[in-house]
C-alpha cells in the first residue's frame, strides 16, 4: 500500500487532516493502527470505525433450519458487483449453502472438497469462475446451533448478514429483531465480561491521555474515566446498546430474562 493510500486510509477511518495523518504515521512508523491510536491520544479523532466493511465484492446467503434451531451463514466473493449479482453465480452460492446445511463441514477445505453436482464444490465454483472469466471464492462460513432459537437476517441485498441464537425455544420474533439490531448496530461483543481485558486497557489509556490534555486533574480523571469506558460498553456491547426500535431501552431490557448464546455477522 503507497503512503497516499495510507494517509487516506487513516483520514477515512479517523476523520483527522492530512497533515495531521502524515504526522500520525510518521510517528507510528507506518503502522495504520499505532497511528489511530497516537492520533485518538492527541484528541483529534474518533474511535477507529467499525464499518465490518471489506475491499470485495459478492453475496452473503443464509438459512435456518426447520426446527429453528440451527442456522447458516455463507460469504462466496467475486471481483465486481455485476457479477456477484449473476444469476448463476447466486444459484451456486445457494447450492453451497445447502451443502453447509446437509453436510455440516468444520473446515473451509472440507467444505471445498465435499460433492456438488458437476464434481466437488470448488471445482464447480472454478468452472463458473472460468466461464465468467473472474475470481470467485468463498470466504468463510459458519454453523450456529441452539438449544433455544435461532433466527437469521439480511440486509442490504446480502451485503450484511446475521445469524443469532436465544437460549429460550419458541422466541423467533424476538431472536429475527436481535438479528436486525446485530446488522444495524455492528456490536463487537456480546457483554462487558467478553471484551479483552487488554482492549479496556488501551481504551482507558486513551482516555486518560485526552482528560490529561484537556488539564482535568487526576482525581477527577478517574472518575470521568468510568463514564467513558461504560459508554465505551454501549457501543461496542449488544446487551448494553440501544435498542434500534425504541432509543429509550437498551437491548438487556428488551430481552428481559431471555439470554443471547450467542451471534455471527458477516459484512462484506
Amino acid at each position: 500500500m503507497s503512503s497516499l493510500e495510507i494517509i487516506k486510509q487513516l483520514r477515512e477511518q479517523t476523520g483527522a487532516g492530512m497533515v495531521d495523518c502524515k504526522n500520525a504515521l510518521s510517528e507510528a512508523g507506518d503502522d495504520l493502527n499505532k497511528a489511530v491510536d497516537i492520533l485518538r491520544k492527541k484528541g483529534i479523532a474518533k474511535a477507529a470505525k467499525r464499518s465490518g466493511r471489506e475491499a470485495s465484492e459478492g453475496v452473503i446467503k443464509l438459512s435456518v433450519n426447520e426446527a429453528g434451531n440451527e442456522g447458516y451463514i455463507l460469504e462466496v466473493n467475486a471481483e465486481t458487483d455485476f457479477v456477484a449479482l449473476n444469476e448463476k453465480f447466486l444459484k451456486l452460492s445457494d447450492d453451497i449453502l445447502g451443502v453447509i446445511k446437509e453436510k455440516k463441514p468444520q473446515s473451509l477445505e472440507e467444505l471445498e472438497n465435499l460433492p456438488l453436482s458437476g464434481g466437488t464444490v470448488k471445482e464447480v465454483l472454478d468452472g463458473l469462475s472460468g466461464t465468467v472469466g473472474e475470481k470467485m471464492g468463498i470466504k468463510r462460513f459458519s454453523v450456529l446451533s441452539s438449544a433455544g432459537t435461532v433466527a437469521a437476517y439480511s440486509h442490504l441485498g446480502g451485503r450484511i448478514g446475521v445469524l443469532v441464537s436465544l437460549e429460550e425455544a419458541g422466541k423467533g420474533d424476538l431472536a429475527y429483531d436481535m438479528a436486525m439490531q446485530i446488522a444495524a448496530a455492528n456490536p463487537k461483543y456480546l457483554r462487558p465480561e467478553d471484551v479483552p481485558a487488554a482492549e479496556v486497557d488501551k481504551e482507558m489509556e486513551i482516555y486518560r491521555e485526552q482528560l490529561a490534555k484537556e488539564g482535568k486533574p487526576a482525581n477527577i480523571i478517574e472518575k470521568i474515566l468510568t463514564g467513558k469506558i461504560n459508554k465505551y460498553y454501549e457501543d461496542v456491547c449488544l446487551v448494553k446498546q440501544e435498542y434500534i426500535k425504541d432509543d429509550k431501552k437498551r437491548v438487556e431490557e428488551v430481552l428481559g430474562d431471555v439470554k443471547i448464546a450467542g451471534f455471527v455477522r458477516y459484512s462484506l
